[in-house]
């Protein structure tokens, strides 16, 4: 009986810090005001990704799980969501700046 116990508690532990749910999800703003200012005063050869805390969260999952994809799932897809939504709100500013420009050849 005591070895069932421990072998539950061991199911149990081996969940808890291979499938933790990471804090940012997909509804979060990642294109905030200052990442927005950031991206636009940045030099043309330097790379800026708002999406890197998730980025480095999946790698660090893929380390503790000794490189096992299945575990870190919930892990790629959050840095996936926190990736498309930035790029569409990316597309909405530029599509917003082309209307108040008067369009392309204003």
């Amino acid at each position: 009986m005591a070895s069932q116990d421990h072998s539950k508690g061991a199911k149990e532990g081996a969940a808890d810090t291979s499938t933790t749910t990471t804090s940012k999800t997909a509804g979060d703003d990642v294109w905030t005001p200052q990442v927005r200012r950031k991206f636009e005063t940045k030099s043309k050869s330097e790379y800026l990704d708002p999406c890197q805390e998730a980025a480095a969260r999946s790698i660090r999952c893929l380390h503790r799980n000794g490189g096992d994809k299945a575990l870190c799932q919930d892990y790629f897809q959050a840095y996936r969501d926190c990736k498309k939504s930035w790029q569409e709100k990316r597309l909405e500013d530029k599509r917003k700046a082309r209307q108040e420009s008067g369009g392309w050849f204003s």
